[in-house]
């Protein structure tokens, strides 16, 4: 069992920046090789925002909606990944939510093993 809790969520202008963390738990989370952030708003399905692979090269993929603006990155410890939001805007306003799965692959097409609860992230113009 894998368990994920997001943090740093909250209510910002637009044009301003957050930063989420993604903290991991359990001894299965060495078995997930890919982690990422998907976001759902109000009356809208949940979609992919960015993926990281833990193996080494890092190899990240973004929606394009965020290319530019959002930067997956690992924390300052392994079980950590953070997602670093800039330049936010009023439709980035969203739960947002941490997930795991054994592929990057997966994580892309949202074949996740374990999702955290989320945080909820609203962006005021």
């Amino acid at each position: 069992q894998v368990d994920l809790a997001e943090s740093g969520g909250g209510t910002v202008q637009a044009g301003d920046s957050l930063r989420l963390s993604c903290t991991a738990s359990g001894r299965a989370f060495s078995s997930s090789i890919a982690v990422g952030w998907f976001r759902q708003a109000p009356g809208k399905e949940r979609e992919f925002v960015a993926a990281m692979s833990r193996t080494s090269g890092g190899l990240v993929y973004y929606a394009d909606f965020v290319k530019g603006r959002f930067t997956i990155s690992p924390g300052n410890a392994v079980n950590v990944i953070n997602l670093k939001m800039d330049s936010l805007k009023s439709e980035d306003t969203a739960v947002y939510y941490c997930a795991a799965a054994t592929t990057i692959g997966a994580v892309k097409s949202a074949r996740i093993d374990y999702w955290g609860r989320g945080t909820q992230v609203t962006v005021s113009s």
